[in-house]
């Protein structure tokens, strides 16, 4: 239990409408009181109802600092689980800044990145996985990384982790009874017994691991790589697809040196998209650079937009790039369709064995088949389903992956015949890493760096 009070500002701190500071712990009312006076009868915040407001003054001293709205929330129905003060103030930046300093001024300390959260989990208020669903919920990128993270704020990952670790124990609780009571409780036949709920938690494991590469891309966006040969309209790609002109559009063909990356919305999807420098051959030193990181870029991707100029024939340029892409999940979009054709679509699908797609970056020709595209190469339509939880955290895929080795340990000490006691160790392994993941017997520094990466005020 905390004995100090900590405060800080939980908006942006910038100029705008409103701006909230948050106090909480065991002088949070006794602080605010001392710097708030009501407009009305009320003299003590502290005596008034929980998840009330109240319209007053803040004052240093004798001094009004703003006009505020004060929310006061008795422990323990609190975020934090302790009292808890947000006071409603006005949001340019001195003004916040002024109310803050007030109530540092009059016995709070400024709170570090993520103490609230950090002190909810504490406090029994979330578990591990739902405080750092908290964090996701703020860095949300689109709606299905934000959809995802309110789940498991929810305790979508808490409920099922729960469950496999429920099952674990109670063979864990079979297997030590019958060993400290052999007389009483007999482990005859039990071996069969094991391997059944072994087969199904493992299943359980799996299928949570199975998520990660679509959490990754739920989390991240889908990484995405545009590649083609010089002049062929990528970075007139890229402006399309962003909305304003990001990269430099010339004629001259090598205009592109460098990798440019921006993140945007495209239909349903959410992109991590790269604008690369042209693929050929060149005696350029720094266009060679160039071309180096982009065939880098293209091993990374989870997803490529090869771009072909239906104006030219194809190359030995272009035939490098079909090479690139033949184990990558791409789409080919025949650019400059506007112009007179000198490539087909059809034997460029033949080529490259991949959706051909004619567009026009020029005229934003095409865009809608694109989307369409995208959309059904990736989550194949799921992703809207509520029920579905999807691992994002790689600290969580770490601790499901321990947990499965020690689960299949016991298989294989199952399968070696050995002693009752050798399934019992490794279950409790299993048990415990995923006890990890709520945040059981997780050491300080752990929940430290966790909570370091919060912003303050969170």
């Amino acid at each position: 239990m905390y004995t100090d009070t900590i405060a800080a500002i939980s908006t942006a701190v910038s100029a705008s409408g409103i701006g909230i500071i948050r106090l909480s712990g065991p002088r949070a009312l006794e602080i605010a009181d001392r710097v708030y006076r009501s407009k009305g009868k009320i003299k003590k915040l502290a005596d008034v109802p929980t998840h009330t407001i109240h319209y007053g003054h803040i004052y240093d001293e004798n001094e009004i600092v703003d006009e505020v709205l004060v929310m006061v929330m008795h422990a323990p129905r609190t975020f934090t689980g302790e009292d808890t003060v947000e006071i409603d103030c006005h949001g340019g930046i001195y003004a916040m800044k002024k109310v803050l300093d007030t109530v540092l001024k009059n016995g709070a300390r400024i709170a570090e990145p993520g103490e609230f959260t950090k002190r909810a989990f504490l406090n029994g208020r979330l578990d591990l996985s739902q405080a750092e669903a908290v964090m996701d919920v703020i860095q949300s990128k689109n709606r299905y990384a934000l959809k995802n993270s309110i789940q498991q704020l929810k305790g979508s990952v808490k409920n099922k982790i729960e469950k496999i670790r429920k099952a674990i124990l109670h063979e864990i609780a079979q297997i030590e009874s019958a060993l400290d009571d052999p007389e009483h409780m007999s482990l005859e036949g039990y071996a069969e017994h094991l391997e059944e709920v072994l087969k199904e938690q493992q299943g359980e494991i799996r299928r949570l691991l199975s998520t990660v590469a679509d959490g990754k891309v739920i989390q991240e966006g889908i990484r995405t790589v545009i590649l083609g040969k010089p002049n062929a309209g990528k970075s007139s790609l890229l402006n399309v697809l962003v909305g304003e002109d990001r990269a430099i559009v010339t004629e001259i063909a090598g205009t592109t040196r460098d990798v440019l990356e921006e993140y945007i919305h495209f239909g349903s999807a959410a992109l991590r998209i790269v604008d690369t420098a042209g693929i050929r051959n060149t005696s350029d030193l720094v266009e060679s650079i160039g071309v180096d990181k982009a065939k880098e870029q293209a091993e990374q991707a989870d997803f490529i937009l090869y771009v072909s100029d239906a104006s030219v024939p194809l190359d030995e340029n272009d035939f490098h790039i079909i090479e690139m892409i033949q184990d990558k999940q791409a789409i080919v979009l025949l650019n400059k369709s506007d112009l007179p054709a000198q490539v087909e679509a059809e034997k460029l699908a033949a080529l490259t064995k991949k959706t051909v797609i004619p567009i026009s970056a020029k005229e934003e020709s095409g865009f809608a088949e694109l989307e369409s595209c995208i959309s059904s190469m990736f989550f194949q339509g799921k992703l809207d389903l509520p029920e579905d939880i999807y691992i994002t955290n790689r600290r969580h895929k770490g601790l499901l992956e321990e947990a499965l080795e020690s689960l299949e340990q016991v298989q294989e000490s199952l399968d070696a015949g050995m002693p009752e006691d050798f399934y019992s160790i490794d279950l409790m392994n299993a048990y415990e890493a995923l006890g990890g993941i709520l945040g059981e017997s997780v050491d300080e520094d752990v929940i430290q760096e966790i909570f370091e990466n919060f912003c303050v005020g969170k």
